[in-house]
């Protein structure tokens, strides 16, 4: 039998659900539209079932993303929703080479070919060892002849090559104590090794509008490096991949929530944004909560997909 109001209430739902779409489009779009920002392309970890992207991040200053640090797997399709464009990005950074930490890497390398980018990009990440290739090497496997994955475009690795923009990887030295890396007339990059098991990795403070936006990248906390580079940080991410208890391989890899409270406690940062949400660590918010608060005062939130955190 037809019932109207039952046809209402179907019509209601369904533009609704148009209407949350496009909501959902807007908000992913708008983190550039402030003056400084944060937004994070992807949150999550490895795991295809936890339903997000690997990680990535993007530094986004008066309507021009600026900086892209990792790009995981799911990062180039958020990189496309944030409304970013490859063509405006200054420089990318890779904490480690993990394959959810570069995996879309390619592809966001690839569209930027459908841009007017005509201006080299700096690429900055850590050296390698027998486990990991450098950053010369991991973009010289991808592009360079005459074994790159992806040797047609070549075009990218050869200085001067006609009709493209050039790839700048550069290899930062292992330092325990944060060190410069990269400076502009309004940006400066600096890096310290952190410890991710055997893995040569880096985390990374970028100095800019006057604020200081710090990335843990993977680590498992040791050394007083991370403490140093996050001092007084506006903004420090931090990755939550492991709960309180942790043991084993992930706790040799991974920092678990009393070792980030400590650090960000120590650093006196402003602002703490968890990221690298695991399936192990998801639905244990409170607890992870709580076991930072122990050492850490200020404000926490835990970071989803396109989320955008602003710096007044």
């Amino acid at each position: 039998m037809y019932s109207p109001g039952r046809s209402l209430r179907v019509l209601l739902i369904f533009v609704s659900i148009l209407f949350m779409g496009e909501a959902v489009s807007v908000k992913a779009q708008s983190c550039g539209s402030n003056r400084l920002a944060l937004q994070v392309l992807g949150s999550g970890g490895p795991e295809a079932q936890d339903k997000r992207a690997s990680t990535s991040y993007l530094i986004w200053e008066n309507g021009s993303v600026r900086v892209i640090l990792d790009a995981g797997g799911g990062s180039a399709l958020r990189f496309g929703e944030s409304g970013a464009q490859m063509s405006q990005v200054d420089v990318f950074l890779f904490s480690h080479f993990h394959i959810d930490h570069t995996s879309d890497f390619p592809a966001l390398i690839f569209s930027s070919w459908f841009e007017d980018r005509n201006r080299p990009l700096p690429i900055f990440g850590p050296s390698g060892n027998k486990f990991m290739p450098s950053t010369t090497e991991f973009v010289s496997d991808l592009f360079s002849e005459p074994h790159g994955a992806w040797r047609y475009l070549s075009d990218l690795v050869e200085p001067g090559a006609e009709g493209s923009y050039t790839l700048q990887p550069h290899n930062v030295a292992i330092s325990p104590t944060p060190a410069l890396v990269f400076r502009n007339a309004d940006m400066a990059l600096y890096a310290v090794s952190v410890v991710h098991g055997a893995f040569p990795a880096l985390a990374w403070r970028v100095e800019i509008g006057g604020k200081r936006i710090v990335f843990s990248g993977d680590t498992n906390g040791d050394g007083d490096g991370l403490t140093q580079l996050a001092s007084n940080a506006d903004l420090f991410v931090a990755h939550n991949a492991v709960p309180e208890g942790a043991t084993g391989v992930e706790r040799r890899l991974h920092m678990p929530p009393s070792v980030i409270g400590t650090i960000a406690g120590n650093a006196h940062v402003k602002q703490l944004v968890l990221s690298h949400r695991m399936l192990r660590t998801l639905g244990k918010e409170n607890e992870t909560q709580a076991e930072i608060k122990r050492h850490f005062s200020g404000p926490i939130a835990f970071a989803n997909d396109l989320d955008c955190f602003p710096l007044k």
